[in-house]
């Protein structure tokens, strides 16, 4: 393959200077000093260079500082880098292709390694056969041959990456809310019922009905379904069957007491959700939960018993009209109005587990840690479109652990295709003159 006409990023520069991915031997500067790398640094994601505290021996002096990384020696001065200070300390600009001196604001020249001619030919080829097919995810084909060790490994950093992503984003909330878990937890908890079809309803009704208003009813379940689903918008429609026309009067009533705004029914989305899925039996059910349960964020910090959880969420006091209705006016066959295993399974991984590490960590209580990634040890793996793709393309997955992983896989690395920032995909491109891996693309 010709080098020069294979199309890279500056991400895939980055990625051979990380992991030494280029021909090591005899390397020189351009102007013929002999060069030695030490170490190659740590990579800086933020502003300022793109290596820091790498160690560079050029001739007889060993350096200490910064590395930048370009596609071309003269992006140097398009990036604007000669009027920022930040970059007088870059000891080493390297770049694929040289063509032009780089001179920094005292006078002197930036050494500089070019690559174009060190890169091997088989690493080019697994990177361009990664970027560049069409498959559901760029290593579909590729996945069985990559050990389980490694996978295991990345996976495991993926699941404590994808709660770290959703810490950061609780403790914004909880510092919104003057530190106050119970209420954040009661938003997340109501944004739960709704899965994520309806999540953002779920979450806006929780934020109209505060829980100082539904704790002054608590004795009265016919009141709290009626703050409930008048809130839902729900009540605000004709209706002809006897239970939602109380709920209707004393909505209206509670309404006035309170000056709530209720919200519009249309956001609540009905189509293509079966009918146990469906908003309405969902408003039930969370009301049910409600009405049975006080203090509910202060249980779950104190139960370390995954079964003594999952007991909160079973034998809801679910009006009886749901056992013969998915929504008002619409009578159909008996069943049970109760939550299934599968949604009680989602709500412990989703909400449960989530609060419990986030709370962890925003209390530095590393049992509370531990206790949620026990949750997802040990509960079954989700079902849906993405853990059955990786099924398909080889993974077995058998723990909500490993499901959870992989949706944080597929959403924040394959959709986007960092391969290179991808433990799996670094494996599959890091395989030196191993035709093994340069004969899957």
């Amino acid at each position: 393959m010709n080098v020069a006409t294979f199309g890279f990023s500056e991400d895939f520069v980055h990625f051979l200077w990380k992991y030494r991915l280029f021909d090591l031997k005899d390397l020189e500067t351009v102007s013929g000093e002999q060069l030695e790398i030490k170490n190659t640094g740590f990579h800086n994601r933020d502003s300022g260079p793109d290596f820091e505290q790498a160690q560079i021996r050029i001739g007889s002096t060993l350096w200490v500082g910064n590395v930048e990384i370009h596609i071309s020696a003269s992006d140097w001065q398009k990036h604007r880098h000669t009027q920022d200070e930040a970059y007088d300390s870059v000891i080493l600009h390297v770049v694929f292709r040289y063509d032009t001196r780089i001179i920094r604001a005292d006078g002197t020249e930036i050494p500089t390694l070019e690559l174009a001619d060190r890169i091997p030919a088989d690493i080019q080829v697994r990177y361009k056969g990664l970027m560049e097919n069409m498959n559901w995810i760029p290593c579909e084909k590729q996945l069985k041959s990559v050990e389980a060790i490694y996978i295991n490994t990345w996976l495991n950093r993926l699941l404590v990456e994808r709660l770290e992503k959703r810490f950061i984003a609780l403790k914004n909330i909880v510092d919104e809310a003057n530190g106050s878990w119970d209420n954040v937890f009661y938003v997340m908890m109501a944004q739960s019922f709704g899965f994520k079809t309806n999540s953002l309803p779920f979450e806006l009704l929780a934020k109209s009905l505060p829980q100082h208003i539904l704790a002054r009813h608590k004795d009265n379940a016919m009141q709290i379904e009626a703050l409930v689903f008048g809130q839902a918008g729900f009540l605000n429609q004709q209706l002809k069957d006897e239970y939602p026309r109380k709920l209707t009067s004393e909505y209206r009533f509670l309404k006035k007491k309170y000056r709530l705004q209720s919200n519009d029914r249309y956001i609540w989305k009905f189509f293509r959700l079966r009918p146990q899925n469906f908003p309405t039996l969902r408003l039930a059910q969370f009301a049910a939960l409600v009405i049975k349960s006080n203090h509910l964020f202060s249980k779950v910090i104190q139960i370390t018993e995954i079964a003594v959880v999952c007991e909160m969420f079973k034998e809801l006091p679910v009006n009886e009209y749901w056992q013969s209705h998915f929504r008002f006016d619409n009578k159909t066959k008996i069943r049970s109005a109760q939550m299934g295993r599968e949604g009680i399974n989602n709500i412990l991984q989703n909400t449960i587990a989530v609060a419990l590490y986030s709370y962890g960590r925003y209390c530095g209580n590393k049992n509370y840690i531990a206790r949620s990634l026990s949750i997802l040890e040990s509960l079954p793996a989700e079902e849906n479109q993405i853990t059955r793709g990786f099924e398909q393309a080889g993974l077995k997955i058998t723990k909500a652990s490993l499901s959870q992983a992989l949706l944080h896989l597929e959403n924040n690395y394959c959709d986007q295709k960092k391969c290179l920032n991808c433990g799996i995909g670094i494996q599959l491109i890091n395989k030196k003159n191993d035709p093994k891996y340069t004969n899957l693309f």
